[in-house]
């Protein structure tokens, strides 16, 4: 054998084994080689962030979840509408960890299958949800509660000895200026209004520097004044985060959409824009209505 040929297939058999290495890190589905990832990087080289394929849950019997595909691009504004046992709720559930599919996958980026992961994981992998309730810590000031949602250690003696950074003090008051309460940091959280309480959850998670939002009816309950403030903190959002809204709020749906995905049965029963997916005879008899 020639020095050359020796050195070709010493190359190649390296090239092997660091392929397999990087497959069992990622449940066996490639990276992309073209650069290399810094520590916490999300690889986004297919163009998506969020992945679902063949995605099935049953729960006694009833498909919650039947064949749902899936997939959504970084720093895209999703939105998710359909009836209510649509399934929305069980797909947010299953990207986050609480109910494991019966079969199919789901990835975040191209490498990290979600299903492999618990819900402290995920959460500390960048995806962060928001439930219909705002849950926030009403006997504690919005910086406070701001402060307490840092990603940062929260055994005891860290948090004896825990002082905000420069760094921390900007991005918090970064956040601030981002959900409109800067005017409102020493208020107890407790005497805001139920929109401000949501700002300020969202402010909770955008603390931890989430990659994609999951938020869940957000507009629920609130003034039409609220509404229109959560629209356009949602569309300053956008680019920055990638975000999933589920909402059937249809007049917000359509100030912040670019994309609309109908859910029904727990399935894609439409997918478009906010006037395609209204005007799709199915989704006007399964959940529009005449």
């Amino acid at each position: 054998m020639t020095p050359d040929l020796f050195d070709e297939g010493s190359a190649r058999l390296q090239a092997h084994q660091f392929r397999r290495v990087q497959q069992s890190a990622s449940g066996d589905r490639e990276a992309s080689y073209g650069h290399v990832l810094q520590a916490g990087e999300l690889d986004l080289t297919h163009g998506r962030i969020l992945y679902l394929e063949d995605v099935n849950v049953s729960f006694d019997g009833f498909k919650a979840i039947n064949n749902l595909s899936l997939d959504i691009a970084p720093g895209e504004l999703r939105c998710i509408i359909g009836p209510n046992g649509a399934g929305k709720t069980t797909m947010m559930d299953i990207i986050t960890g609480k109910t494991r599919p019966d079969s199919g996958q789901v990835f975040f980026g191209s490498t990290i299958d979600l299903l492999r992961h618990n819900e402290p994981e995920i959460a500390q992998l960048g995806i962060g949800r928001k439930f219909q309730k705002p849950t926030v810590f009403e006997h504690l000031t919005v910086w406070e509660n701001l402060e307490l949602a840092l990603a940062t250690a929260k055994h005891v003696k860290a948090s004896m000895f825990f002082k905000l950074s420069g760094l921390q003090q900007d991005h918090l008051c970064e956040v601030l200026e981002t959900i409109r309460l800067s005017q409102d940091l020493t208020r107890m959280a407790g005497l805001l209004s139920h929109g401000q309480k949501q700002w300020l959850e969202i402010g909770m998670l955008l603390m931890q520097d989430p990659k994609l939002l999951l938020l869940d009816e957000p507009v629920a309950g609130m003034t039409d004044q609220e509404t229109e403030r959560t629209a356009e903190l949602f569309l300053s959002l956008k680019g920055k985060h990638s975000l999933m809204v589920v909402e059937h709020d249809m007049g917000f749906i359509r100030s912040i959409a670019d994309m609309v995905t109908v859910l029904c049965d727990g399935a894609v029963l439409a997918q478009g824009s906010f006037d395609q997916v209204q005007a799709d005879e199915r989704v006007i008899d399964v959940y529009l209505g005449r």
